[in-house]
């Protein structure tokens, strides 16, 4: 017989993780209330942890990356206008 493993969402884990955080229950409360193992709820708390400044990283990132995008598309813009003003010559000779 096999057990079937339960899957947890992401939001879940999340609030899970955030109530261990808040050291208002002990994680043995809330692995009752939840419905969860103590070492699940000790691994997604220390995830959370761990995983905490890359949201502060994500929005600079991806700044930045917007930013590389604006100029590429810029250059092009620069480029077909380039070219479409010598194609324009060109056709009118």
């Amino acid at each position: 017989m096999s057990k079937k493993r339960n899957r947890y969402t992401p939001q879940f884990k999340a609030k899970v993780a955030v109530a261990a955080l808040k050291n208002e229950e002990t994680v043995s409360e809330l692995a009752a209330r939840f419905g969860v193992h103590p070492t699940m709820i000790n691994t997604w708390k220390r995830a959370l942890l761990e995983g905490a400044a890359e949201v502060f990283n994500k929005g600079h990132h991806s700044r930045k990356q917007t930013e590389t995008q604006i100029d590429d598309l810029y250059r092009q813009i620069g480029q077909l206008k380039v070219e479409n003003d010598f194609l324009s010559k060109k056709l009118s000779l």
